[in-house]
């Protein structure tokens, strides 16, 4: 061998790096406990008078069936389109729930249950004429607040007559939305918190057991001062909710003209949660409920992360990441039939939703429905970045991701990144060790969402991002983006009950394995 030779060969030999391998071991004889399933007690969706359309309500049914949302919430319940309240002439209040009795028909009739957010103010009761959003949901505090307080109890009342006590209890009311943004509510915190002391008065008047909080807020804010004013005045407060999202820029932004960039910080979210959870425990009042009630990577309707295959691993990074210190974390939304800014006029369009407006499912969705079919009894998994868990027969399921936040920093907003062909980069592998599998022959499945595998965006990228799809561009979206399991086999597992598989790993990829007892 010659010394350039031999020179050369070396340096290929150096410059070869051992394949990174991650590894996951776990037991089905060693439980953690029961498996606890914050993370689809509630969903968010845009405004009430949305849940009347057909391709809503059909979005809804599905997402049910598949992710297994429990609650919605939702804005402008009490918006004039909802058509709720009105005075005669002689000022006298008037109520009607023509369009809040079918609606709530709907959501009870396919088990979802109302996370009541209380607003905006009806035009007759409102003090000025500050609205927000395409639908115009006024955001100025009430002329008079003792008529607010008979608002809320008439219609609290109608839900008590129509759906029972027993029913109504099961419920949340929760007060207004992010009243520490102007564009929100035209008063100050004072002025909320007497909204709120009124609004506590009217629902628990109708029954004391019913289920009353706040503050709703953007950015994690006001809990302590929201706990501290219920205490001091003795007012009632049996949960508290707020907002995350995790860009680093501002909190309002319903058309999407500014640029965002996705936090950095491991702890974007997660760390919001935790510390709510900390000032909630260093309160006076200990224990309550914590309920996020919007969270997503991003709080504009105009980002493309929302739609990129990214979006899967963030949700279950962040989900993960929060542990037990929440009560739900309400994804903000589960459909892009979202009109804060108006009807949008392009088919991926940095919506909301897990669904696009023509029910195309993105990554994000197969997110939760993974999740949706994990067991109800959590195992001992020291792996940060994956859910075991087993069924009460046994089979197994374990959900696993690789989150790796691509976005190159401050010098280029989302906006312009994830609307990219964004390949993934290899991660090495990931091998599963299971251990504790009773003796027998099973069904092994793989499902997948990551780069060009359910990523519903890139496919519609390769389309040239056409501004409109017609049906038979839907139909093969669909078709390539329906969530069936990539790989299927029939396994034999022997008496020292052990089961492996290693699969390659790329940035973002999301894998759910499922061992069926046959």
């Amino acid at each position: 061998m010659s010394a350039v030779l031999g020179m050369g060969f070396q340096n290929a030999i150096s410059q070869t790096k051992p394949e990174t391998v991650r590894r996951i071991e776990v037991d089905l004889n060693k439980t953690q406990g029961k498996l606890n399933k914050f993370f689809n007690e509630c969903v968010g969706a845009g405004r009430a008078n949305e849940g009347l359309r057909a391709d809503w309500q059909q979005q809804l049914a599905l997402a049910q069936q598949d992710c297994g949302f429990r609650y919605i919430r939702m804005h402008g319940l009490l918006v004039d389109d909802m058509a709720v309240y009105k005075e005669d002439k002689n000022g006298n209040p008037q109520y009607n729930y023509q369009y809040i009795d079918p609606l709530f028909d709907y959501l009870l009739s396919i088990n979802i249950k109302p996370f009541v957010e209380l607003g905006f103010m009806p035009s007759p009761l409102a003090s000025g004429d500050k609205t927000i959003f395409w639908w115009r949901g006024n955001v100025t505090p009430p002329k008079d607040y003792d008529k607010w307080e008979g608002l809320i109890t008439n219609l609290v009342q109608h839900f008590t007559e129509r759906y029972g006590e027993e029913e109504v209890k099961s419920w949340y009311f929760e007060v207004w939305n992010e009243p520490n943004l102007d564009g929100f509510w035209a008063g100050t915190q004072e002025e909320y918190f007497k909204l709120y002391q009124y609004t506590v008065k009217a629902v628990k008047g109708v029954n004391k057991e019913y289920k009353v909080g706040g503050p709703a807020t953007a950015g994690a804010e006001w809990v302590p001062e929201m706990i501290d004013f219920c205490y001091k005045n003795n007012v009632a407060i049996d949960f508290v909710t707020t907002h995350s999202y995790g860009v680093k820029q501002g909190f309002l932004d319903e058309f999407g003209n500014g640029g965002t960039v996705l936090n950095k910080d491991e702890k974007a979210v997660s760390g919001d949660v935790i510390n709510s959870r900390n000032q909630i425990e260093s309160s006076k009042i200990p224990g309550l409920e914590l309920h996020y009630t919007e969270w997503s990577s991003s709080y504009t309707p105009a980002d493309p992360i929302h739609d990129s295959y990214h979006q899967a691993a963030y949700v279950l990074e962040k989900l993960k990441q929060v542990g037990n210190t929440v009560n739900s974390m309400s994804y903000w939304v589960f459909t892009d039939i979202f009109e804060e800014a108006g009807p949008r006029f392009t088919p991926f369009h940095g919506g909301f939703g897990l669904q696009t407006i023509q029910g195309i499912k993105k990554p994000v969705y197969y997110s939760y429905s993974f999740l949706n079919k994990l067991g109800d009894i959590e195992l001992v998994n020291n792996d940060k970045h994956s859910w075991a868990c087993k069924a009460d027969n046994g089979d197994f399921q374990l959900l696993a991701w690789d989150f790796t936040n691509t976005h190159p920093g401050d010098s280029i907003n989302n906006q312009v990144y994830y609307i990219k062909d964004l390949p993934a980069k290899a991660k090495g592998k990931l091998d599963i060790a299971v251990s504790g599998l009773e003796k027998g022959k099973y069904s092994l499945e793989v499902s997948q969402t990551g780069y060009r595998v359910n990523d519903a965006y890139t496919d519609y990228y390769d389309l040239g991002r056409p501004s409109q799809l017609n049906r038979g561009q839907v139909t093969q979206l669909n078709k390539n983006n329906n969530g069936s399991p990539i790989y299927r086999e029939e396994v034999k597992i022997g008496k020292d009950g052990n089961f492996t598989k290693q699969l390659d790993l790329r940035e973002n990829d999301v894998f759910l394995i499922t061992l069926r007892k046959i």
